[in-house]
């Protein structure tokens, strides 16, 4: 899919959040309810997410040049970073206002929270569907469809506690209800933050094991050693991966280094890779694996391990 088919879904979800949004707080405020009122301002954060993502798509989108030699695409990951901070800091406002309405409740309409709570459900399921329609392979848009996600989930929470209250005037349950909204918003949260910080920190991506790649690397034909193995995420979606690959002197470093590329490519989807190939010296080929180099060997401090 696109990045303009993208953009134009997210302007579809962009639209009917906000429009929503400004009759959810008319209706909060009227009702007394706390329940629509964080509804609203987790629909003011989704929005937010969906501006993010938006402008981060843009400027990823700008060709690289001068100091950014990787363009802009890490503006994706600080878009879904903080993504992940306002679900954290509006949870924590939430969780105070939650239980203070607890000890002491204020009246609470039941009827206008459960109609209104009706039509956000519906609203929220359109919003969500557009946000899948694009590409939730990005951090970025994924980011933003989890904030729609989880305010679906808040507007379902919010529709249950507008019955109760209808129906038995337990006016605690709109409380309530804004505490278990305040659940799926840290863990919502919570993985955005550990996702992009992944990427941020430059770890290898979720499930992808570098020591095994190493392993395979030295066993392919003619490879002696490959040490300064680096796999990292430029972006969601973008692995690329670095090494240093020492050959059996008189093989061909151009054809190993063409092998290991395509064995990257199709074991591992690794298609951004940076290999330096060198001839080994012959020292190098009476040490065993895990063994230091001798003294003077090629690489005396490499990073990481040594796969030989």
């Amino acid at each position: 899919m696109s990045v303009d088919a993208d953009r134009r879904w997210l302007a579809v979800a962009l639209a009917l959040i906000c429009g929503y949004m400004a009759v959810e707080v008319v209706i909060g405020l009227a009702a007394g309810s706390l329940a629509l009122l964080s509804d609203a301002a987790h629909m003011l954060t989704d929005a937010a997410s969906i501006v993010l993502a938006l402008v981060a798509m843009r400027l990823a989108a700008r060709p690289a040049g001068g100091g950014f030699t990787f363009g802009l695409k890490r503006a994706e990951i600080l878009s879904a970073q903080a993504n992940g901070l306002t679900l954290i800091l509006l949870a924590a406002w939430l969780t105070w206002e939650g239980v203070r309405r607890l000890v002491d409740p204020p009246e609470v309409a039941g009827s206008p929270v459960l109609c209104t709570a009706l039509a956000g459900i519906a609203v929220n399921v359109a919003a969500a569907w557009c946000l899948s329609r694009a590409n939730r392979t990005s951090l970025n848009v994924e980011g933003a469809y989890r904030h729609v996600l989880n305010d679906l989930f808040g507007f379902i929470a919010t529709a249950a506690a507008g019955l109760v209250v209808l129906a038995t005037g337990f006016v605690r349950a709109d409380a309530l209800v804004s505490l278990v909204v305040v659940v799926l918003m840290v863990r919502a949260g919570c993985g955005l933050l550990k996702e992009s910080g992944r990427i941020f920190l430059e770890a290898a991506p979720a499930g992808v094991d570098p020591d095994a790649i190493g392993t395979a690397m030295a066993a392919r034909p003619d490879v002696v050693e490959v040490h300064d193995l680096h796999v990292w995420l430029i972006t969601s979606g973008q692995t690329a991966l670095s090494a240093h690959v020492l050959v059996a002197p008189g093989r061909d470093c151009h054809a190993v280094r063409a092998e290991l590329e395509d064995a990257l490519a199709r074991a591992h989807g690794i298609t951004h890779t940076t290999l330096q190939v060198d001839h080994a010296g012959a020292e190098l080929l009476t040490v065993g694996a895990g063994l230091p180099r001798p003294a003077g060997g090629h690489c005396a401090e490499p990073h990481g391990t040594v796969h030989r």
